[in-house]
């Protein structure tokens, strides 16, 4: 409580803890506390779609760092199609901490740089104390929760906060020149880029440009907008030419071969309001309470000069994670309409909600108080158990959790890993049986990356999963059978009856059953050892050094730039925006703030 004035005239103002920011190492200490114990759970390992792919793309770097060639699947396919640094992470700590425990901490780290990447974007938006809140809010989203423990998009979720913090080294340098602004912001930019494509090509514009926007309105009248706009091409010019370099391979691989198969169907494309199972996945659960605020963001930042940038770069992304519901994203993307998934645009959309969320809660918490911070808190709870709810109810289960130990036993011993195998029902489990094994497969989870005939003439994602792609999935499961004895497929894995009347059919036979029954084992006389299958898409070996020394260079000089350089100190001690008083109390508030 503070008493101001003298004499008779005095006022008592109420303060409290919420009145000042909340200090950002309790919010990180706060995430590791929430998160923590979710990870070391291994929730993702046994729950999510990707993290044993991510997994697997790791163990080849951990074995074979300098050669981006993978034979394991589609009889052999070029990992410079994916960005490697979250994966060469992985392969580092492996040796130190094993391949699971690897990937939980390069998780846990993603995870605890969004609310630092989350606190210093506000900043650029909203006061110190309205971007603590943000921060603090983004600890408990349920896109992020939602990415982390079902969909196990690690890339997506360590790529997203790098990006939040290069955005304020890209304003400074392009208000004012600040030459340590414009290298550590291109050095994070780079180690952005070489964590994901998707965003680094779609993220990093739909955050830029309102951040650039907002650059020209805060110039000042001394600074001429042409001149922003010049420094701002500068930054775009040199993150260009870094990433081009530090991903070269990569962009070879994909000029070498733009991806031209059938388009795969994908639930984050529909028209949601057509299907609630959809609409719940992919808008309820990752927005949570966040979309009782979406009419106050609407209104109020459109009335806000410096916000109106903000909101026009929310509102878009906003549409664009609603994947089918509108037709702008398919007019905009056109063929990359067919090739991308939109979950990772909604956690874009609320990253860049998240400054007006948080200037939202300060402007509820002085005017009520304990009333706020009640509401406010049962809101973030809500927010953060509703994914975690849906994770046990949803009809989108993964296989991740599932034993495939004799799998790999089989297939390591009696030199069985001289044939190349097929998994029929193992879904998400397929990558683990091929990180752990020697054994080749003509299927793989990774769709970018296939060539062959057998699954880019058929709209079907993995062979594995035939069943649920229609006709085009059991027609590519067919020709692949019928190929069998070109690519040396001799062991089928079988984890649903349902594939077992066709697989007989085709001329294989049981011969071991696992797990009582719910795994056998098929096996075909007449199939020769597998032998290589000749491809123009083999990575060169300067292309296998550059893959294996560029980006985990980049993260590193980020890391090393974050503590030998520092930063200079803000231009703006705080942003103040008008808002309406409602009472005396409240302007006095304003006064000692």
């Amino acid at each position: 409580m503070l008493t101001l004035g003298s004499g008779e005239e005095k006022y008592i103002v109420q303060t409290s803890y919420f009145s000042r920011p909340i200090p950002l190492r309790l919010i990180v200490l706060l995430s590791l506390a929430i998160h923590g114990p979710l990870l070391a759970l291994q929730l993702p390992l046994t729950n999510s779609y990707d993290a044993n792919f991510h997994i697997f793309f790791a163990s080849h770097y951990a074995h074979h760092w300098f050669d981006p060639w993978n034979p394991k699947w589609f009889a052999g396919f070029s990992q410079t199609t994916y960005p490697p640094l979250a994966h060469q992470w992985i392969a580092v700590l492996s040796y130190m901490v094993g391949l699971h425990m690897a990937y939980l901490l390069v998780q846990l780290t993603g995870v605890l740089l969004v609310p630092v990447g989350v606190y210093r974007f506000a900043r650029l938006w909203v006061s110190e104390r309205a971007s603590s809140y943000a921060a603090l809010f983004s600890v408990f989203v349920g896109s992020v929760v939602f990415l982390v423990y079902s969909a196990g998009q690690l890339p997506t979720t360590l790529s997203a906060p790098l990006y939040l913090l290069a955005l304020p080294y890209f304003y400074d340098w392009s208000r004012s020149a600040d030459a340590r602004a414009l290298l550590k912001g291109v050095v994070l930019t780079l180690a952005a880029g070489a964590v994901h494509h998707v965003t680094l090509i779609f993220g990093s514009m739909l955050f830029a440009l309102p951040v650039l926007w907002l650059a020209v309105v805060d110039r000042g009248e001394q600074r001429n907008a042409a001149a922003v706009l010049i420094r701002a091409l500068i930054f775009a010019g040199l993150a260009v030419a870094g990433v081009g370099i530090v991903l070269l391979p990569y962009w070879i691989s994909i000029i070498r071969h733009p991806i031209e198969q059938m388009p795969i169907p994908h639930a984050s494309r529909s028209n949601l309001l057509l299907n609630f199972t959809y609409l719940t996945n992919y808008f309820i659960v990752p927005y949570g309470m966040l979309i009782v605020a979406l009419p106050w963001v609407a209104w109020y930042a459109a009335a806000q000069r410096r916000l109106r940038p903000l909101l026009l770069g929310f509102w878009i992304t906003f549409i664009f994670g609603l994947g089918g519901t509108t037709p702008l994203p398919k007019w905009v993307l056109g063929r990359a309409f067919e090739i991308l998934t939109f979950e990772r645009f909604t956690l874009w959309a609320i990253l860049m909600m998240l400054p007006l969320v948080g200037y939202m809660a300060e402007r509820m918490i002085d005017r009520y108080h304990g009333r706020a911070i009640a509401v406010l808190a049962l809101a973030t709870i809500v927010t953060l158990v509703l994914p975690m709810a849906w994770m046990a109810i949803t009809p989108f289960s993964a296989n991740a959790n599932m034993n495939v130990d004799a799998v790999d036993a089989f297939l390591n011993r009696d030199g069985h890993d001289r044939y190349r195998y097929l998994t029929l029902g193992f879904g998400n489990a397929l990558p683990k049986v091929s990180t752990y094994t020697d054994a080749n497969s003509v299927d793989g989870e990774y769709n970018s990356a296939r060539l062959l005939p057998e699954f880019t003439h058929y709209g079907t994602a993995q062979l594995t999963s035939a069943k649920y792609f229609g006709g085009a999935g059991m027609e590519a499961l067919r020709m692949m059978l019928r190929h069998a004895n070109h690519y040396g497929l001799k062991y089928i894995f079988i984890h649903d009856p349902y594939y077992e009347p066709l697989i007989n059919f085709a001329g294989w036979r049981k011969v071991e059953t696992y797990d009582s029954g719910a795994i056998t084992v098929w096996s075909k006389e007449d199939v020769p050892p597998a032998r290589p299958i000749p491809s123009d898409s083999i990575p060169t070996a300067l292309e296998g050094l550059l893959w294996g020394t560029l980006p985990l260079g980049s993260s590193i000089l980020a890391i090393l730039f974050a503590f030998m350089i520092p930063d200079r100190s803000r231009v703006r001690s705080d942003i103040l925006l008008p808002f309406p008083v409602a009472s005396e109390e409240e302007a006095l508030i304003r006064e000692v703030r």
